[in-house]
């Protein structure tokens, strides 16, 4: 693989469960050098999950922060998976790559960082290891400036998109492939910041974002990432 980075959505949502130990796996075995997940954060636990609610990925029903940590350890969440906690998947990603955790519920930003800090400094991981990213700014926020890499993420980036990424200092813009162009690109990449997509999964839409000069993308698919993207 080249220096362009693929992140395997959901671990590696297109050939397994989404959000689940065996996807997280998965994505790593097809090329990925890191993977995203989703968390919120319940009764102390931070579960690794993309909904507020569970019918659409788990066979269980209503909305996940109302339900009790044991119940919700006893879902499905596909093919045998059970809904994993964090900890979980930073224990399988290590050695890996990286994750990319995305801050899906409130108060989840203290707790995530205080995790990271635990693996950086007693399971042998490096700061370079996560990713923290969001559409909450108010998360993002609490995480601003604490030694870990923020990713922003814009469904369409406005013409001023880069004065909350400059207070937040972040590492990398996450606009959504609809929305980039080869001079937001340029803009991005002149004011220090790395361009990695989301979502991408058919090849021309994965060939057209290389094209544009990002640095990476996201993909339910790493497997195709890496068979366009490689170098030769």
């Amino acid at each position: 693989m080249s220096d362009f980075i693929c992140i395997g959505h959901r671990g590696a949502r297109g050939h397994e469960p989404e959000n689940t130990l065996r996807s997280v796996r998965k994505g790593f075995e097809l090329g990925a050098q890191g993977v995203e997940i989703d968390v919120w954060l319940v009764q102390g636990e931070l579960l690794v999950i993309h909904d507020r609610t569970l019918q659409r990925t788990t066979n269980g029903r209503g909305v996940v922060t109302r339900k009790s940590l044991a119940e919700l350890r006893q879902l499905d969440a596909g093919q045998g998976e059970k809904i994993p906690t964090l900890r979980e998947v930073f224990e399988a990603s290590l050695g890996k790559g990286f994750v990319n955790v995305e801050l899906k519920g409130p108060d989840t930003a203290e707790p995530v960082l205080r995790l990271i800090d635990e693996f950086v400094n007693r399971h042998g991981a490096r700061r370079e290891d996560f990713l923290l990213s969001s559409f909450r700014r108010s998360e993002l926020r609490k995480a601003a400036h604490r030694e870990v890499r923020i990713g922003l993420l814009y469904s369409r980036p406005t013409p001023l998109y880069y004065l909350t990424a400059r207070r937040l200092g972040v590492w990398s813009v996450h606009p959504a492939v609809g929305a980039v162009s080869r001079r937001f690109v340029e803009d991005a990449h002149r004011r220090g910041f790395k361009v990695i997509p989301y979502t991408a999964n058919a090849d021309t839409q994965i060939l057209r974002l290389k094209d544009l000069g990002v640095d990476g993308l996201f993909s339910d698919f790493p497997d195709r990432v890496r068979a366009l993207c490689s170098e030769g």
